[in-house]
């Protein structure tokens, strides 16, 4: 039986992540990096493909669950008939190694806790040989398959079928830790964790990151545990920024629209960049600039618009059999297909993000302007081609309004290097093309009938990523067509009062079956109308799209009225991104466009 989305919580070491469910199982783990393989897999399956339970002896314990402040500690409290006890779950940070932590407390009383182990490696792929390595004093279980090893510290295991049972009994004033590490087969097997010394160390380092978010405005709770969660999904030494930490949780339950979100979108990840240059974090625009740099070195017309932690550039997506997949929904799918597209907004996104990150003090590298103005010359080269759009469309290319205003905005930012920040480059050639794309949007990117913009040219559909042409300066937010654009999006895109991406219906991105609204497009309404003078209209909204968080504050993708629950890959970046900008415009803060006017 699949846990709800919502249920999960999230572990980070800026590395990789777990997700832990309410009721102390760790049901995703993957190993050393956050798209790697799974160890741990049953959230897109069953328990045989991977788990580890820790849970009280006593069936009706009951558990409650919040973080150990601005930190990924996980403190599950569990009042049981015999006493209380808290399970301290966390991944540490900064060590050099790969650990999951478990620490029980015991509160008051006593309390015995039950633990499953099943090891499968490979996403399922690879039962592991499994041996004991310790003795009465130090237990210890040690699993090898194939490049992935994993050693079992601090309880004594024993064998259940292919997976392994232990009991652990805590009194008040007790601990006990149980400590599972990665590592590669081919390597000594890593020396037990000091969790003492871990577990301060990845306090600190958390708090000290929240403590230097700068905001204050509306909702600083739900902004600071957002921009947790983007430097969560930052990978520590890489740069890299994915979009979240899952594969193929489903945008519709039984659908085919289950996609691998481990990766670094260009957009994606230049928009968490912005949100986090805009609190007061240089040092990770210049790490991701690095990282930028390196993964779209050479031709620009070779660039991607996805690529993985580390820069790679062969994701092909594939379907495992080995994961049947969560609550049912097939095909699990590793890699993805859109790396292959041609999306026309993403150049647009990485110009208005480093844009950002010069404006906010970050310092020229000539390295990256140069990259930029390559970036440039790409985008000329492919100014009249159809793209797959933001939405990543597997259905016929078209011309999305927002990816040609996004071309506009590349362009427009190439303009201001030149002319307010002092670089070389062709400016009256670069004005000429974000001229000539104003104007074709102002044509063809615009319904007649009601004034709105459209999804693409052709169409008289409205999208969601309309909401974005503000945001950039392509207009203002008062502009009549946003005004009409936003009474269309209320109108055709918000049967339960939050917003959907645009009707799946029409049959433009080519795949059957519908979805859910989706949280980071509601965030983006939120923002619009704070912009546009509607303030009573953002708070609601803003209170809706808030509540579809979980107790944790941690968003998914989508968001359905009806069952009241979270769909779609989680924590997802695009929303929490989403969420801290519509906070800050709640706040009067001028937006992503403020230092052009």
């Amino acid at each position: 039986m699949s846990v709800p989305i919502e249920e999960y919580a999230v572990l980070s070491d800026c590395r990789t992540a777990a997700l832990v469910s309410r009721e102390g199982s760790i049901d995703w783990f993957c190993a050393p990096r956050f798209d790697s393989a799974s160890v741990f897999g049953a959230i897109l399956g069953e328990n045989e493909q991977g788990a580890w339970h820790l849970r009280p002896e006593d069936a009706d314990a009951v558990a409650s669950r919040h973080y150990d402040g601005d930190t990924f500690v996980l403190v599950t409290r569990w009042e049981s008939a015999s006493g209380v006890a808290e399970v301290h779950d966390f991944l540490p940070i900064d060590g050099g190694r790969v650990d999951i932590v478990r620490r029980i407390v015991g509160i008051s009383g006593a309390v015995e806790f039950t633990t499953h182990l099943r090891i499968r490696f490979d996403y399922a792929r690879a039962i592991p040989w499994v041996h004991q390595v310790g003795d009465a004093a130090a237990p210890a279980l040690h699993a090898i398959a194939g490049p992935d090893a994993l050693i079992v510290r601090g309880v004594a295991l024993t064998p259940h079928g292919r997976a392994h049972r232990g009991r652990v009994s805590v009194a008040a004033g007790e601990t006990a830790d149980l400590v599972a590490t990665w590592n590669p087969s081919y390597l000594p097997t890593p020396a037990p964790l000091d969790v003492d010394a871990a577990l301060e160390r990845t306090r600190a380092w958390w708090t000290g990151f929240a403590a230097s978010i700068d905001h204050d405005g509306p909702h600083r709770d739900e902004v600071v545990r957002s921009l947790l969660v983007l430097r969560a999904l930052s990978h520590q030494d890489t740069g890299g920024i994915v979009a979240a930490v899952t594969t193929s949780l489903p945008e519709q339950i039984g659908g085919e629209r289950n996609w691998d979100y481990r990766y670094v979108w260009l957009r994606d990840a230049a928009l968490t960049l912005e949100a986090l240059v805009a609190h007061g974090f240089l040092e990770v625009a210049e790490q991701w600039r690095s990282w930028l740099i390196r993964a779209i070195a050479g031709d620009p017309r070779q660039m991607q618009i996805m690529y993985g932690v580390a820069g790679e550039r062969d994701l092909p997506e594939r379907q495992l059999t080995s994961l049947p997949g969560y609550e049912g929904s097939a095909p699990v799918r590793v890699g993805n297909g859109a790396v292959n597209q041609y999306q026309a907004d993403v150049v647009g996104e990485v110009m208005v993000s480093l844009e950002a990150a010069r404006v906010a003090g970050v310092p020229d590298d000539p390295l990256a302007w140069a990259l930029q103005r390559a970036l440039l010359d790409g985008v000329e080269a492919r100014i009249d081609e159809p793209d797959n759009g933001i939405w990543e469309v597997r259905g016929d290319p078209q011309r999305f309004t927002q990816s040609r205003a996004m071309m506009w905005a590349a362009f427009d930012r190439g303009v201001r290097a030149v002319r307010t920040y002092g670089q070389q480059g062709p400016v009256e050639k670069w004005e000429a093309l974000r001229d000539r794309l104003r104007e074709e949007i102002d044509t063809h990117g615009v319904d007649e009938a009601s004034g709105a913009f459209v999804q693409h040219y052709g169409s008289t559909e409205v999208d969601a990523s309309l909401l974005l042409l503000p945001q950039v300066g392509f207009c203002e937010p008062d502009d009549p067509r946003m005004a009409a654009t936003v009474a269309r999006i209320e109108a055709e895109l918000m049967p339960d009062g939050l917003v959907n991406r645009y009707r799946t219906q029409t049959g433009v991105d080519g795949l059957a079956g519908g979805e859910h609204p989706f949280i980071a497009c509601t965030f983006w309404l939120v923002e619009q109308y704070a912009r546009m003078g509607r303030v009573d209209d953002a708070r609601a909204l803003m209170d809706r799209a808030c509540a579809t968080a979980n107790d944790l504050g941690l968003f998914s993708e989508e968001y359905d009225p009806t069952a009241r629950r979270q769909i779609g890959n989680t924590p997802q970046a695009l929303s929490h991104l989403a969420q801290v900008r519509a906070a800050d415009a709640m706040g009067g803060h001028g937006g992503r466009a403020a230092h052009r006017t």
